[in-house]
């Protein structure tokens, strides 16, 4: 059973050696050190220090925010080590998922964080319900209304002006036009936003 520290900052200047001395006090074998921000999806001395432990060896961060980027991402984390049977200790936060308090507190986190994200889709979904019901609907506005729609109809018959005056004069892509009128002549219109 080793213990495996993990490091990181997020700029060159800041130093390591805080979160060193406190990992090798809690008696890591061997340290990973990154530099680089947590928002970095490949953060490649975090993926070698995973690769590097063996099963019921222990990885080791002086912080929880040295781990993951989002809390979504340090539960996956966690998670991908319990898989291969490697537990996670945070010096700090005194959190130790080799232990059943430790397994417990991370449990109930996991549970707060999709909670949490279940919350926010109830209420994006509650939005949107009551923005369609007011016939609001979120996206960019439409360039080509109605009036517009009928201009360039009637401007496309006449042939007496050419697509590109047209487009200008409305203030839209040749590609909109085409589009906007296509689905016009379809009955397509994409509802009544």
């Amino acid at each position: 059973m080793m213990l495996i520290g993990y490091a990181r900052v997020s700029t060159h200047d800041q130093s390591l050696d805080l979160q060193k001395d406190a990992l090798e006090k809690a008696g890591c074998e061997k340290i990973f050190t990154e530099v680089g921000s947590g928002a970095k999806a490949d953060r490649l001395q975090l993926k070698e220090a995973a690769d590097f432990a063996r099963e019921k060896d222990t990885l080791v961060v002086w912080k929880l925010d040295r781990l993951g980027r989002s809390l979504k991402h340090l539960i996956q984390t966690v998670n991908e080590l319990h898989d291969r049977r490697i537990g996670f200790r945070s010096l700090r936060e005194s959190l130790d998922t080799s232990s059943a308090s430790g397994k417990l507190f991370f449990h109930v986190f996991g549970a707060l964080a999709e909670f949490e994200r279940d919350l926010i889709r109830e209420r994006t979904q509650a939005g949107l319900v009551a923005a369609r019901a007011r016939e609001r609907c979120g996206g960019r506005p439409r360039l080509l209304d109605g009036k517009k729609l009928q201009m360039a109809r009637a401007l496309i018959q006449d042939r007496a002006t050419p697509i590109s005056d047209i487009c200008t004069t409305l203030g839209c892509s040749r590609a909109t036009l085409y589009r906007r009128l296509d689905l016009q002549s379809t009955g397509l219109t994409g509802g009544p936003c």
